[in-house]
This record gives C-alpha cells, structure tokens and sequence, in this order.
C-alpha cells in the first residue's frame, strides 16, 4: 500500500513543465498571426510550418497548465486551510482577471478594431467603447471581453467547484481510495485509461456546446475537459504509485503521441475529419484527439521528472515570473504583431521577430512590475516580506 502521509516536497519538475510550457505559449500565440485560422489580427500569408506547430501545441499546451495546476492545489492544501485556499485563488487568479480586462484586455480589442477598419480614433476615445459596445465576437461587433485571462476565470471555477471534493480527498478515507486508485494505475497500461472521462466530455457535449470564445457559459464540454485534466494533477501529485506508472509507460506514450499526431494532422489535412455530430467520423477522431492529448502529456511529464527535477537560480526566477508572464503576452504580442503584418517580407522572418520581440517586451515590464508591492498585487503575485 501507499503510504497515507500527503508529501509538501517541492516538485522542481512540475515548474520547469509550467515554465516550458508557458515560453511555448509565447511561440504558439506568435504563431496565430500566421495560421490558417481566425485570430484577433491576421497575417496575409500564411505558414504550413507554423501551422504544424499550433496544431502540435493545441493537444496538450492548455491541459498541461490545468494539470499543473490541480498538481500544485495538492502541495497548497497541504499547508492552508480552505479558507487560506480560496484567499489566496482569490488573490492569484481574480484580481489579476478584473484588472487584465481593464488594463490587459482593451490595447488588443483596440488594434484589432483598428486593423479591421471599425474604428478610427485614438485609443483614449476607444476606451469607453470597450464597456459599452457588447462583449466580444469574431463575428460581431462587441469589445467586452476577458481574452485570453479566460484561463484565470475557468481555473478559479474549476478550483471552486472541485474544492469539497479535493478535501474529501484528503480524509481517511479519500486517502484508502488514493492508495488503493495508484495500485490500479500501477497494473499494465491501465495509466492510457485516463483517457477515457476526456472522451466522455468531448464526444457526448462537444457538439452540445462547440468550442468558441472561452465564455464558460457557453463552453461546458471543454471547461470539463479541464475540469478533468486540473483533477487529475491533483489525483498525481497525491502519490508516488501514479508517477511510477508514468516512469514506465513514458516511452510508449511518447511513440504513440508522435505517429498518431503525424496520422491525424495528415488525414486532417486531406479532409477526412468532416463529419457530423455524433458520427462514427467525428467520435474516432475526437477520442483519437484525447488519446494524444493524453499521451503527449504523459510523455512530457515522464521525461521532466526523469531529467528536470533540479532547481537553479534562473527556474527560481522564471517561476515568479510565469503568471505576469501569461498575463502579458498576448497583449505584446498583438502590439508587436498589428505593425509586424503590415511588412512586406518572408512570413517566417515575421515570425521570428514577434517572438524576439515579444519576449524582450514582455520581460522588460515584468522587470518594472515585480518591483513595486502595487504592481505585484495588480499581476497576482506574492508581495515580498520586509
């Protein structure tokens, strides 16, 4: 058996995943610019490379950050009691949520506005029109929006709603269900089975509720999907027996994450994918989409833990760093990108220079925001003790 006794011993790994993951974010969002699909602004050409990339990110990327965050739910209930729980959520996830969409939110809306030629006019007699004129829609004509702070709200959400649970979890008997769920999870391939509640979710409500604008209310099949992987961190994190099946099976998972997204990407690309809801078509891709989500995620984790459990003075830094890193990317990179796309030159030349660009951007007011108690509070982080 497990033992019972929860571990608070810092995961190293699990930063470096959140630190990895979030600098992938930084190329992916780049990369909207430049892919096939609709985005807040929008390149000419287009890039079959970038769009490999995007597609290869949109398996796991969001998840990845769900399941790190369930993982890190463990160690903090740990050391806080509930009401310190939701104080802190409150803390790191809402106030950064409300003042992002006053700060965060509106230069995007604004140039995106501008770019598209509905509205002319500075960006001060913008401002007001971004609370009055709607919420916000690819397809209409409303500014309101949280963009992509939809993670803060969901994640807050999910933690809210998942709480009872989460501390039933962790009583005598929430303890005999881990030991006896990480013994199961040890037997054979039955850690690949994982995939099977994530199917559920987007096969039986995904056509219920299509994947839009990250409203929540109108997103319920992927909010539990996520709901699903932020569960699943936490189920990880709670005992040894879980990450020894992962230890084992992360070679395989690894192989089957690279042949069955290359099939899928191809067969997507031929146009094999249409379907309608319910068909045989779109409930075999939708599970084939889970089971590499599923398997890439594995992977990842099994060969971080295998050779990122260290700690050095740069995770330190980038790990303060990673919410306010979220929080502005987007915002710089649709700055950097509304004049980048008006350039006449090689689209992955354009690419490359939002990246470089976005990072400097984004670092350099990260580097005035962790200085001051204000800006720190604004941006959910810690405020240092005296």
């Amino acid at each position: 058996m497990e033992p019972t006794t929860p571990s608070i011993t810092r995961r190293f790994d699990l930063d470096w995943v959140r630190v990895i993951t979030v600098l992938m974010l930084l190329l992916f969002h780049s990369g909207r610019l430049f892919n096939f699909t609709p985005w807040h602004l929008k390149n000419a050409e287009t890039a079959v490379g970038i769009e490999v990339y995007i597609h290869f990110f949109d398996y796991w990327g969001m998840p990845m950050f769900f399941l790190v965050a369930g993982a890190a739910v463990w160690f903090s209930l740990g050391v806080r009691k509930p009401s310190q729980f939701l104080k802190e959520r409150v803390l790191r996830l809402i106030v950064p949520l409300f003042l992002g969409i006053l700060i965060v939110v509106p230069p995007q809306v604004y140039l995106e506005r501008i770019y598209e030629g509905d509205f002319t006019g500075n960006f001060l007699q913008f401002y007001p029109t971004f609370f009055t004129h709607g919420t916000y829609s690819y397809e209409g004509m409303g500014n309101l929006s949280f963009h992509h702070l939809w993670f803060l709200l969901y994640l807050f959400v999910i933690c809210l709603v998942t709480l009872p649970l989460l501390l039933r979890l962790r009583r005598q008997s929430g303890q005999r269900f881990l030991d006896r769920f990480a013994a199961f999870t040890r037997r054979g391939g039955n850690i690949l089975l994982f995939v099977l509640p994530l199917c559920l979710w987007l096969v039986v409500l995904g056509p219920l509720f299509p994947h839009g604008e990250n409203d929540l209310i109108h997103d319920w099949a992927r909010f539990l999907y996520y709901l699903t992987f932020f569960t699943y961190g936490y189920l990880l994190s709670s005992r040894e027996g879980f990450w020894q099946a992962i230890d084992r099976h992360k070679l395989l998972a690894l192989v089957l994450a690279v042949s069955l997204s290359l099939a899928e990407m191809i067969l997507d690309g031929l146009g094999f994918k249409s379907g309608g809801p319910y068909s045989p078509v779109m409930i075999l891709f939708t599970c084939g989409w889970c089971f590499i989500a599923w398997c890439w995620i594995v992977a990842f984790l099994g060969y971080a833990r295998k050779f990122l459990s260290f700690s050095n003075k740069f995770l330190a830094y980038a790990n303060e760093a990673v919410l306010p890193f979220y929080i502005l990317h987007q915002m710089v990179i649709i700055i950097v990108g509304y004049f980048v796309i008006q350039w006449q030159m090689n689209v992955y030349l354009k690419y490359l220079i939002v990246v470089v660009a976005s990072f400097a951007g984004i670092m350099l007011l990260y580097e005035g925001i962790r200085r001051t108690p204000v800006t720190r509070f604004i941006f959910g982080m810690r405020l240092k003790r005296r």
